[in-house]
């Protein structure tokens, strides 16, 4: 996995403020003191000491981590460090003074500067631990653990650090394929409904077309209307709900053309409208089913569809949509006898559920002679 630039400009940052910690601490100094001057010796110094900590950083960020802990290679992981571990330690206590060197270098004290205090007495000292005669020296002093622990906080941060920026690139990456996922979903839904209206509509201007040839005329010209919106609308994610609604009201102009005055179709559209957005042929499956499932022609039926905008909250219109119908019985073997709410008001709610997750309400009451739908959900600018 391929660093991001923001983890290399971390790891720049933190290790730019960690050699530049020796030559900020002397420049304050020296500001602080005219006479002591800019000694370079001294930064250098500690500047030696943070290189084999860059080394074993730049070894495990670029090469124990990408190729072993993203690999899951765990024991090989674990042992190459455990060696690493032991070989630094080796290191910093072979790299420590011996026993009888002296670590202060300064000049004489006739060379010196007067302002320079003059080194501890023996019986001004701090109290030390002192090796016996005959005793030899510590194997592993109190710098050697300290520089190991430091060593291991370091190559914890950077698998912290690296864990943190690859579960963000997860998540991100996780993100896309959720949305494609989702693209594919409602793409496939759209596909489904389409033909399942189409056929049903085309049942209807079949049905008319001896009956009566005028009144078929009328049904293409409707069609028409509505394969157009189906056709440059329906593969949107959203449509103004002007739209959605004027294509609902085609939809039932043709329907009552087939219709006798037994079946009473009522619409109720509001009259202004919010510039809102709605999913595609989201509402029309709805008053698909009630045409289909609550029509006779032999006994008084009716379909009942209201639609109203609500503000619940001033920012966010709802709207609420309303579908009732009589229930007639037809014979199971009939192609209408098919269960009710069958595909089309599976895919509705897979739709719904996938756009709107939990933030819509879905009522839908079956009763012995009248079947109702209610839902409402939030208009989206």
């Amino acid at each position: 996995m391929k660093q991001s630039k923001q983890e290399n400009l971390i790891y720049l940052a933190v290790w730019g403020l960690l050699f530049a910690s020796p030559l900020l601490s002397l420049y304050v100094r020296t500001v602080s003191d005219p006479d002591l001057l800019f000694d370079w010796t001294e930064v250098l110094g500690v500047w030696r000491l943070f290189v084999p900590f860059l080394l074993l950083f730049l070894v495990h960020n670029f090469l124990l981590a990408p190729q072993l802990v993203y690999r899951n290679k765990r024991v090989a992981y674990f042992s190459i460090m455990a060696v690493i571990i032991v070989a630094f330690t080796l290191y910093q206590c072979t790299s420590r003074p011996k026993a009888g060197e002296h670590r202060d270098h300064r000049p004489p004290m006739e060379q010196r500067d007067r302002h320079e205090p003059p080194p501890f007495d023996k019986q001004h000292r701090p109290p030390r631990a002192e090796h016996r005669p005959g005793m030899p020296p510590p194997i592993v002093g109190e710098r050697d653990i300290l520089a190991v622990v430091v060593l291991i906080l370091m190559f914890g941060a950077n698998l912290g650090i690296k864990g943190y920026f690859r579960n963000r690139e997860d998540r991100k990456r996780l993100a896309e394929l959720e949305h494609k996922n989702l693209e594919q979903q409602l793409e496939y839904l759209r596909y489904q409904i389409n033909p399942h209206f189409f056929m049903n509509t085309l049942n209807n201007i079949h049905a008319l077309v001896d009956i009566d040839p005028e009144q078929a005329k009328d049904t293409i010209v409707e069609l028409s209307k509505m394969m157009r919106f189906v056709l440059y609308e329906g593969n949107k994610q959203g449509v103004p709900l002007s739209r959605e609604l004027d294509f609902i009201s085609h939809y039932v102009t043709l329907m009552q053309l087939r219709y006798t005055e037994k079946v009473k179709i009522t619409l109720d559209l509001p009259s202004e409208v919010p510039d809102r957005q709605i999913p595609p042929l989201i509402l029309i499956t709805f008053i698909e089913n009630a045409f289909k499932h609550g029509v006779s022609y032999q006994h008084e039926s009716f379909i009942e569809i209201k639609v109203e905008i609500s503000h619940p909250s001033p920012l966010t219109p709802h709207l609420c949509f309303t579908c009732r119908n009589s229930k007639i019985e037809v014979p199971t073997n009939s192609p209408e006898g098919e269960k009710s709410g069958g595909v089309g008001l599976a895919n509705v709610r897979k739709r719904l559920d996938l756009l709107y997750d939990s933030n819509y309400t879905l009522r839908i009451h079956d009763d012995a002679d009248v079947y109702s739908v209610e839902l409402t959900l939030p208009l989206k600018l």
